[in-house]
């Protein structure tokens, strides 16, 4: 059966249609439409406008999805930086907040700044429903406890459930997953250019990488797929990694060990955006251990193009910021250890959304799950918001 979810749902993707083609989209009596959409009037979800004839008659009646509707708040918590958004509810950002922090804060001392900074951003948007909330961490994550698990660099996180910290502040639900996977589902595109195939790297203080493969998110197993940053590598052979194992692939490409090497030559910096910065000044030594650090993980992720075939390699995170230089590195040994079958079609771009990919990806994250049929059903049977 068609239900309302599903009428909001095809609404959605068209953004403009009409009753009519609605009936002969749906195969739904004039009457059934009518009652759907009704329903989602009521709601507030979309909006009716008249369309000028262009022949004469009578205008049509355009039905369309309202993305002033109601808002989803952002999370996208780092190492180093944890960056805020509010976004309308087809993903667009209207406001956004950085808090830069010491780096490992734990949960009891971070969020309770998070939730004041959300607050902050909500003033200014008095009385707009929010549907949801969404918080991406970096690292494996237990999506139905809500917490991180078995991070290697959120120590302190570990285990602890995060929707307590939101429960004062608002009942919408509380969504998380994974930085790189929530950056992929914003890399993938709208329903009419959707990118079935694609690999995401995360290339910040950490390494990780989201994958769509077939138009899903893969999560594997025990949720910990795209983790490609402790795979060993000959060229770290012996190398302490901050997971505890050595020979990983981060002791080498990492930002934390790009980092902690300019460190020991006598470099001023805390993090990648030092490093980024002093790239694009033009320091030679800076940029060549950009560059090696894409060797590195072009080396490494060859294996991944070789076994998904992405048609499309993202890279996002800060190292994102030095593009052409850690590219340069990248293409140079992926494209020599991997197949030429596999990156005949392969298209390396940078993410699309900048510095705030993780924050879209995670309010993509949170739509796909509030916006879903089965949420507008749920939203339906509850009836309209007071």
């Amino acid at each position: 059966m068609t239900t309302v979810g599903d009428v909001f749902a095809l609404i959605r993707e068209l953004r403009d249609t009409t009753r009519a083609e609605l009936v002969v989209t749906t195969s739904l009596s004039r009457t059934a439409v009518a009652a759907r959409v009704a329903a989602l009037l009521d709601l507030g979800l979309i909006e009716e406008t008249e369309r000028a004839p262009s022949t004469g008659g009578r205008p049509a009646t355009m039905l369309s999805f309202d993305a002033d509707a109601g808002i989803v708040l952002c999370v996208a918590i780092g190492i180093s930086r944890t960056r805020l958004a509010v976004c309308n509810l087809a993903g667009e950002i209207v406001a956004t907040a950085d808090i830069d922090q010491e780096m490992a804060l734990g949960p009891e001392d971070l969020l309770p700044d998070v939730v004041k900074r959300l607050d902050v951003l909500l003033a200014e948007l008095p009385g707009v429903p929010v549907y949801g909330i969404g918080v991406s961490l970096p690292g494996p994550v237990d999506r139905e406890r809500g917490c991180s698990r078995d991070s290697p660099i959120l120590r302190g996180w570990d285990g602890v459930e995060l929707r307590p910290y939101f429960a004062d502040f608002s009942t919408a639900p509380v969504l998380l997953d994974n930085d790189a996977n929530a950056i992929a589902l914003g890399e993938r595109g709208g329903e009419r250019e959707r990118i079935d195939d694609l690999l995401v790297l995360k290339v910040s203080t950490g390494l990780g990488a989201g994958i769509i493969a077939g138009g899903e998110l893969q999560r594997g197993a025990s949720q910990a797929a795209g983790e490609f940053g402790h795979n060993k590598t000959p060229a770290a052979a012996g190398l302490a990694c901050r997971c505890g194992d050595t020979g990983c692939l981060e002791t080498i490409a990492a930002g934390w060990a790009v980092v902690h090497a300019l460190q020991q030559r006598g470099y001023s910096v805390r993090h990648m955006r030092d490093v980024v910065e002093l790239a694009h000044a033009g320091d030679p030594e800076v940029r060549r251990m950009i560059r090696d650090s894409g060797r590195h993980i072009g080396e490494v992720v060859a294996a991944a193009v070789n076994l998904l075939n992405p048609k499309v390699l993202v890279i996002a995170g800060d190292l994102a910021r030095a593009y052409e230089i850690f590219v340069a590195g990248l293409r140079e040994t992926l494209y020599g250890n991997a197949t030429a079958m596999s990156t005949r079609e392969l298209e390396v771009v940078q993410a699309a959304h900048g510095g705030h990919s993780a924050v879209v990806g995670t309010a993509v994250m949170v739509l796909d799950e509030v916006l879903s049929p089965r949420a507008v059903d749920q939203l339906v049977a509850r009836g309209p918001r007071p």
